[in-house]
């Protein structure tokens, strides 16, 4: 199995030491990270080679070259570092300009190491949480819809701490890999699948970003353990689609119902990415019919679609999930599937689950605090969800979901927000507070 090259600490640098925090981090993230943002706060451009830096789609979205786009990042310097942020894979510079304005240089490896994402942007500001009024405060929006839970579970027995709109079915992305996992998981437990055993890229099962496996030659052979961990810690849709076609659609639809999802007819047929993007932004007509389709018609359309993908990232625009195409999946369902999986995790005696589980946690973590911590995000146009579970030192676990949704991407973002809210929440010791 390849890890994932990043920081093992994924612990927030102190605000007032976020340079040294930088220079003195040695993992492959904080080199990379380190050389990243010394293109924008080092004195002149890089006279070296950048191919040994990015994957090479990385260079290729950029026609004119990543120079000329450095170049006008570097109009808004000097740039100086005022806070480093280093979680598994990812990290995030907040860079001060000479005016005060502040950045947000944001940077994701790839599995190899090199990088895949690096982003300048304006700094998304989450207010600090106080109490569970203020996150409601934070997340009203005019046009977004949302909802939020937060539960303390102990020994079986959940205790709702806060509920917003937890018991209605809203769209969330990548959070259906959570039902894969399961699947998967009760697949191995059955025998009919092995960690060890591989899955084949082909061109039917090949989709759209995020991960990196979509740009695997045909006939690339993978573990399946690899597999998955890139499905959960990387969000890879098209190691997601080759684990549902390992494990068979009708077994993932089992396993929803087996989780506890509160209207199961949602998820029927269980989609995969391929399916969502062929559907979604493919011909109109595709739309159309899905929408007006009963679930036997909509059986039928997708075996229709079966074949190589035809929709390109480029496609992707208007929102489609009131269409119906998207994973519906309440607060609750979340948090059901969830304290599934982390079960699964405890009943695995190979390990492979909990290292797969607790790969990637989002934001960063206070490890004495939270020993064990399981994370999914999940988007799509005019979609955003983030979801943890936390585990206590005493094995008490708190789990936390958070959703948008909204006819037009530009009122979520790119998540950077919720995420960071979810993190403010986390903090601020609402999940565990004094009285426990």
């Amino acid at each position: 199995m390849i890890d994932l090259p990043g920081s093992a600490a994924s612990a927030r640098a102190p605000r007032t030491g976020a340079a040294a925090a930088l220079a003195g981090d040695d993992t492959p993230l904080g080199v990379r990270t380190r050389w990243a943002a010394g293109l924008l706060t080092a004195p002149g451009l890089p006279d070296e080679d950048l191919t040994g830096h990015f994957v090479p789609v990385f260079l290729a979205r950029h026609p004119r070259g990543f120079v000329a786009t450095l170049e006008q990042w570097r109009e808004h310097g000097p740039f100086t570092v005022v806070d480093y942020q280093p979680v598994a894979h990812k990290s995030w510079v907040t860079l001060a300009g000479p005016t005060g304005v502040r950045s947000t240089l944001s940077l994701t490896l790839d599995s190899s190491g090199l990088i895949r994402v690096l982003h300048l942007g304006p700094e998304v500001v989450t207010p600090e949480v106080h109490d569970w009024a203020s996150l409601a405060g934070a997340l009203e929006q005019p046009g977004v819809t949302w909802s939020a839970l937060a539960a303390r579970v102990e020994r079986g027995t959940v205790e709702t701490l806060y509920a917003k709109d937890a018991d209605r079915p809203m769209p969330n992305g990548s959070s259906y890999k959570l039902y894969l996992m399961r699947a998967l998981v009760a697949a191995v437990a059955a025998g009919t699948v092995r960690w060890d055993d591989e899955v084949t890229v082909t061109p039917e099962l090949r989709s759209l970003p995020t991960g990196d496996m979509q740009e695997l030659p045909d006939g690339t052979r993978v573990p399946v353990r690899e597999t998955a961990y890139k499905m959960i810690a990387m969000s890879d849709n098209t190691a997601a689609d080759l684990i549902q076609d390992l494990v068979g659609r009708d077994a993932v639809e089992r396993a929803a119902e087996a989780a506890g999802h509160s209207d199961p007819s949602l998820l029927r047929p269980f989609l995969t990415s391929h399916e969502v993007f062929e559907l979604g932004w493919g011909a109109p007509e595709l739309r159309e019919e899905w929408s007006a389709a009963d679930e036997a018609g909509r059986r039928r359309l997708v075996e229709a679609i079966a074949g190589p993908m035809t929709v390109r990232g480029s496609d992707l625009g208007p929102t489609v999930h009131r269409l119906g195409l998207d994973w519906h999946m309440s607060a609750y369902d979340v948090m059901r599937v969830l304290l599934a999986l982390a079960d699964d995790g405890a009943a695995d005696t190979s390990g492979a689950v909990e290292s797969i589980l607790t790969a990637y946690p989002g934001v960063p973590i206070d490890a004495a605090r939270w020993p064990r911590a399981v994370f999914k995000g999940g988007s799509c146009p005019g979609v955003m969800m983030f979801c943890w579970l936390l585990e206590d030192p005493e094995g008490v676990r708190y789990v936390l979901v958070l959703q948008q949704a909204a006819d037009d991407q530009k009122l979520i973002g790119d998540g950077q927000f919720l995420r960071g809210m979810g993190g403010r929440v986390i903090e601020s010791g609402l999940l565990a507070g004094p009285q426990r």
